[in-house]
């Protein structure tokens, strides 16, 4: 069976993929789809830096937005989701184009990941949420460390989602949730995967992290996170726990300064961005474009040309 085009654009944050993301959509009939576990979330714009809406205007977006701060999403949800996207663009006679940091999200849909069908436990995860507020975070870190210690050198301990989620399973099945993680079997891809990879020496993206951060904190990061409080969403929640937005907690709760917020803000996210490299090397399928050796419009060449030669021999 004939199989059709997915453009796939990846690479740390603030590497620079939204805006090359829609300079090549729009020069091959594409809608973006988002493949950040940030974005889809309501009412965090700053923090997550979200594409502005003139952006959106000019292209469609899709997977922005789309639940409250208090939701639960899972990666099945984002897989079920973009799935159906996919199949709409392609209805619409246009590319898909999924872009993003979140390797996880990325890898369910280009690799047709199968999830454990350990199904959800409401009152069993309220009850963790609530020793996470009682105890905070690393309490409930250090008990997953205790029943799976493999899942949790995998897990970051403030991924208060994914923790809570392998106790769940660990103490519902008395399985350790690694095991479960083991048998999440990687498909053939469903799609003609055309993959690229945006990079930039070490010292370049940290200092465009720093950037990015000052801009955050101009453009009102601490005014949103205040809003979010307002708005009766839990400083303990899994979106709240984001980067940017635990800082900025600590700053408000009178833990640190703003000054420190924001150092750890930087550093938190270079990490993130190593993290990201690291997952997304491991991936044989991704062409790697250096942004400071190529430039940006050079990039956007390359690909365009890239995916019409692909079109072209197909």
């Amino acid at each position: 069976m004939h199989k059709k085009f997915l453009v796939v654009i990846v690479g740390p944050t603030a590497v620079g993929k939204t805006e090359i993301a829609i300079e090549v959509a729009q020069k091959i009939d594409a809608e973006i789809i988002s493949a950040d576990s940030m974005q889809i979330y309501r009412y965090m714009d700053i923090g997550t830096d979200k594409p502005s809406l003139e952006e959106r205007k000019r292209i469609p977006h899709h997977m922005i937005d789309i639940v409250d701060p208090d939701e639960e999403f899972s990666a099945v949800d984002f897989q079920v989701e973009t799935k159906r996207h996919i199949q709409d663009i392609y209805q619409r006679h246009k590319i898909p184009l999924l872009t993003g940091g979140t390797g996880f999200y990325i890898n369910s849909v280009c690799y047709d990941y199968t999830f454990s069908q350990v199904g959800k436990d409401t009152a069993l995860r309220r009850q963790l949420q609530n020793e996470a507020q009682k105890r905070g975070n690393e309490y409930l870190y250090e008990e997953l460390t205790r029943l799976d210690p493999k899942a949790a050198k995998k897990i970051h301990p403030n991924n208060l989602r994914r923790v809570i989620r392998a106790l769940e399973v660990c103490l519902k099945t008395g399985i350790p949730f690694s095991y479960y993680e083991e048998k999440t079997k990687k498909q053939q891809s469903a799609y003609d995967l055309l993959m690229f990879g945006l990079t930039m020496p070490r010292e370049e993206l940290y200092q465009r992290i720093n950037r990015r951060v000052f801009s955050m904190i101009e453009n009102g990061l601490v005014d949103e996170v205040q809003q979010l409080l307002k708005m009766g969403y839990s400083k303990n929640l899994n979106s709240m726990q984001g980067l940017g937005y635990r800082q900025i907690i600590d700053y408000l709760d009178g833990n640190v300064t703003l000054e420190e917020a924001i150092r750890l803000i930087a550093r938190d996210t270079r990490h993130y961005a190593k993290r990201q490299y690291t997952w997304f090397l491991r991936d044989k399928n991704i062409l790697w474009l250096d942004i400071s050796k190529e430039g940006k419009e050079k990039i956007i060449t390359n690909i365009i040309r890239s995916i019409e030669g692909k079109m072209i021999n197909t």
